[in-house]
């Protein structure tokens, strides 16, 4: 291992890295020794020099530093990073009786700061998105395909996460082939085509899984209790996949919103690979739509919102928090009494105990009773580091009006 140099912070930064924080913020650090490129490993040691961790030092970036290892004796190279994907796509390795679409490594989590690598069917998508981990591209990459004994590898680089790393934007074929225009995954018994080269993220929410899985039983369940034809309102539909869920749960109907075309004619083949019928797609902006289904009388019994990231950074936490509270508000207006709500954020400048505040405001202007059953979260294959909290980006609640 080639050490670059070293990062002495300021008295009483160390306590962060002490509890394994991986992060060391430029605002932490006293002085550089050495010349560190970016991406270079770095010893991260406390004002009186003693040793803290190994880490991945990024110049351009708030967040300088992030930390590879807490162990002096570890050597940050080839094999100590095949070890690190290794362990990670063994951990998922149960749940490829879920489905053939999971995260196999998921950054901090797995000791792997800023590296995503997902897999759909035998396709692979990664992500580079911090500096240290574009400076072990390849070994990661060669690490991956052992562990995977998958030889396609598409990379979706395009977050701006990558730009505050001062780094470019990078997509395309990187090993093997290039990846087909739809790839058919399997998820709980049903089927979805994934576009990797253009979707979302890398081309789906695998993230929603188990969520999902919920909707589907939760049709079930409002189809037997009710004892009649059960509607479903799926918001910022993308693709289909909670529209697929509760259709597979049994509605008679399911409205499906969102204002992108494509992402909308994909839902629709996606419906029709599952023999599905009873699905109205709406090409529409999701705000304008909740009001305009109010002002219909039109109601639901299972309404799910899952919008994309209203807050990039804490600097839009205020406005996001308004968007959150409109559309909960004009969807438990839509709900009929003993009907399920899931809503969703997956901004982590909001948090879940704001979330579930922003939320109940909503439940109180909307002047109804409603239960809290369960908080929601990303699937086991998208972990959370316990000493790394700001690794919770997906949070969600499951209410029930009464």
């Amino acid at each position: 291992m080639s050490i670059a140099g070293e990062l002495i912070l300021k008295p009483g930064k160390e306590r962060s890295l002490v509890r394994r924080h991986p992060w060391v913020y430029d605002t932490a650090i006293a002085k550089v020794q050495g010349k560190p490129a970016s991406g270079a490993t770095v010893a991260v040691c406390a004002s009186d020099g003693v040793f803290l961790a190994w880490a991945a030092f990024a110049p351009q970036s708030t967040i300088r530093a992030r930390c590879w290892s807490f162990v002096e004796a570890e050597r940050i190279d080839a094999a100590w990073l095949a070890a690190r994907v290794t362990a990670a796509v063994q951990r998922r390795a149960p749940l490829a009786a879920e489905s053939n679409a999971l995260r196999l490594v998921f950054g901090e989590a797995d000791g792997l700061p800023g590296f995503i690598a997902d897999r759909y069917a035998d396709q692979l998508v990664v992500q580079f998105q911090a500096a240290g981990v574009e400076s072990q591209r390849e070994a990661l990459l060669y690490a991956l395909t052992q562990a995977t004994r998958c030889d396609d590898v598409f990379e979706r680089s395009d977050s701006a996460t990558r730009n505050r790393e001062g780094l470019v934007a990078s997509s395309g074929v990187v090993r093997g082939a290039e990846p087909p225009e739809r790839i058919e995954i399997r998820e709980h018994e049903l089927r979805f085509h994934v576009d990797v080269r253009r979707g979302h993220k890398t081309g789906y929410y695998i993230d929603q899984r188990p969520n999902r899985l919920l909707a589907r039983r939760l049709a079930e369940r409002a189809r037997l209790a009710l004892e009649r034809d059960v509607r479903a309102l799926n918001c910022f539909c993308y693709t289909g996949g909670f529209s697929v869920a509760l259709a597979a749960g049994g509605t008679a109907q399911v409205v499906s919103i969102d204002s992108s075309a494509d992402a909308l004619q994909l839902a629709r083949d996606n419906a029709a690979m599952n023999r599905q019928d009873g699905h109205d797609w709406r090409g529409a902006d999701v705000f304008g739509a909740l009001r305009a289904l109010r002002d219909a009388n039109e109601s639901f019994d299972l309404i799910v919102l899952d919008p994309p990231k209203f807050a990039s950074s804490h600097h839009h936490v205020d406005r996001a928090a308004r968007a959150y509270k409109d559309i909960s508000l004009n969807a438990l207006r839509l709900l009929n009494p003993g009907g399920f709500l899931l809503t969703f954020s997956c901004s982590g400048a909001i948090g879940v105990d704001l979330f579930q505040k922003i939320v109940a405001g909503a439940v109180i202007d909307a002047r109804v009773d409603a239960q809290m059953l369960s908080r929601l979260a990303a699937g086991e294959d998208h972990p959370l580091l316990m000493t790394h909290p700001e690794g919770e980006y997906l949070k969600g609640l499951l209410l029930q009006r009464i």
